[in-house]
């Protein structure tokens, strides 16, 4: 099954930076494991994930998507003209 995108690259690196942001709460000495402020780090897997995959289920729930359409275009026309052959 092929994940169709709908994240542009905008979307795609603020997510990244905030799930990294997030995450770095748990380690950081003023939040800590232990404080009742760790679940805001856990919470940054889904941003994180998201980014790097570069689709959110969300957005696909919502017919939100970023992912620009003239890169899909680009993509599809050097597979055509690979495949293609000429005479």
């Amino acid at each position: 099954m092929k994940i169709q995108k709908n994240l542009g690259s905008i979307d795609r690196l603020t997510r990244i930076v905030a799930g990294v942001v997030l995450l770095s709460l748990v380690t950081l000495a003023f939040v800590g494991p232990e404080s009742g402020w760790a679940f805001l780090g856990l919470i940054g897997v889904m941003p994180l994930i998201a980014g790097i995959v570069g689709y959110c289920p969300p957005y696909a729930l919502l017919g939100i998507n970023t992912y620009s359409e003239r890169k899909k275009r680009v993509e599809r026309d050097d597979t055509v003209a690979q495949t293609s052959v000429c005479c």
